[in-house]
């Protein structure tokens, strides 16, 4: 009878460990999003080592893994990455073999204060040259089918999913003849945070779609060598990444904030700007507002640049159903005007990243008209006064100015880089201005 009892009081104590260690649906999303290829490699291994050929430099720097991170805008992997920056992965190329393929965190993977920081848009990447580059270092075709970037540190994912399902079907079977499904390459997209994803209820800077579509999020897996199996292969691995997504928090303001003036700026806050990007704190409320064209007055040309052909498209195909629901892209009226939780570790500012500190977001007059910055992620690269990123006013670009270099300014007279409209601070006194912006360190 003792022995019957202790057998069954030790079968009780090896399952309870079994269920212990089960792994929850966030920490297998995490895991899956850390260390799987979901796409094939874009470039052979060899890419990699030779790309400095492409920088104007006579031999290979020492130090490559920085100044490559540097080249390209990448950062360091808080996990192991093969010694790969933060965004590149080692993938599957040709048969038998391994390449350098790319994978969300190119996008999705920031750095502040020095730290890398997953989940928070890169603001440093400049992809275009990263493809351009690695295509050349491994003998591959460079001339891309259009801009990937305009402007450092922002990109075109718009572009990426209009041009690329113009190549599938419905079903997302691969298509010879690519539909024209009106593309666009001058939207000049900010990344927005992951961790705002949990409050919204429709995502992307418009706020067509779905917060809680997880094939939404699949797009990128569009490479032209990704089957339709591959895709549904897929998706319970990406129900898993969504739920760590929704389980990300916005980082705190490691640097000392002056309580009393936080508490000033609160009731400025909750006077100015509570009704349109929600309420914080022990019961925070987010109202999900679209704010129409005409009031918010920002560039349209994100809004434009997505249209009703790519809107029928997507919503009929595979991405736009999951299970018994249908989750199409509805047309809004305007942009999402986001949650602000960490709002310090996201400069630059606006849908299209043009206002490169909050001071120049809360006063429409002090926004530079064209302006550069070292693209450093340091403490000496960040503006605590003004919260957000030190940057200079910058010349018109010379002629001959390389499209790498160019990139690297942003002038707000250019298509998709306006900076004018969400005027609301302009009334607020400097003083009201300064207690404001120190509020919002709080968030």
């Amino acid at each position: 009878m003792k022995r019957s009892i202790f057998a069954c009081l030790t079968l009780i104590i090896a399952c309870s460990f079994a269920v212990s260690v089960e792994p929850t649906a966030i920490e297998r999303g995490k895991r899956s999003l850390e260390q799987k290829a979901f796409i094939p490699a874009f470039w052979p291994k060899s890419a990699y080592d030779l790309a400095w050929k492409r920088w104007g430099v006579a031999e290979k720097p020492k130090n490559y893994h920085v100044a490559f991170r540097e080249r390209y805008g990448l950062h360091d992997a808080p996990y192991p990455n093969d010694g790969l920056p933060m965004g590149l992965r080692t993938a599957p190329y040709l048969p038998f073999t391994k390449g350098i393929g790319i994978d969300c965190l190119a996008c999705h993977g920031g750095s502040i204060a020095g730290k890398g920081i997953v989940g928070l848009g890169n603001s440093t990447l400049d992809v275009h040259a990263l493809f351009e580059d690695m295509a050349a270092a491994g003998n591959m075709p460079v001339n891309l089918p259009f801009h990937f970037s305009n402007v450092r540190g922002t990109n075109e994912a718009g572009a990426f999913s209009v041009y690329l399902l113009g190549y599938r079907d419905a079903d997302l079977n691969p298509t010879a003849n690519m539909r024209d499904l009106g593309l666009h390459d001058d939207s000049c997209e900010d990344v927005p945070a992951w961790w705002l994803l949990k409050k919204k209820s429709t995502m992307y800077h418009v706020g067509a779609t779905d917060a809680r579509s997880v094939r939404s999020i699949m797009q990128f897996m569009m490479h032209p060598l990704t089957l339709p199996a591959d895709f549904a292969k897929a998706e319970p691995a990406f129900r898993d990444i969504q739920q760590y997504i929704l389980s990300l928090e916005a980082p705190k303001y490691p640097y000392a904030i002056d309580a009393k003036l936080a508490d000033n700026g609160r009731a400025i806050f909750h006077e100015n700007c509570a009704k349109c990007h929600g309420t914080y704190g022990d019961q925070p409320k987010y109202p999900n507002k679209i704010i129409p064209l005409d009031e918010i007055g920002t560039d349209r040309k994100r809004f434009d640049n997505i249209g009703t052909a790519f809107g029928e498209a997507y919503s009929t195909s595979w991405f736009a159903k999951e299970g018994d629901k249908v989750m199409p892209i509805k047309p809004t009226v305007g942009y999402q005007a986001p949650p602000l939780d960490g709002i310090w570790a996201t400069a630059p500012y606006f849908h299209n990243g043009s206002s490169p500190t909050l001071k120049s977001v809360l006063n429409s007059k002090d926004r530079p008209k064209r302006f550069t910055r070292s693209f450093g992620t340091s403490e000496a690269d960040y503006d605590k006064r003004n919260v957000g990123w030190i940057f200079q006013n910058a010349p018109a670009p010379a002629p001959d100015l390389s499209p790498f270099e160019k990139r690297k300014i942003y002038d707000t007279s250019l298509p998709g880089r306006g900076n004018g409209g969400h005027t609301y601070g302009d009334d607020l006194s400097d003083a009201e201005r300064t207690a404001l912006i120190e509020y919002l360190k709080t968030l």
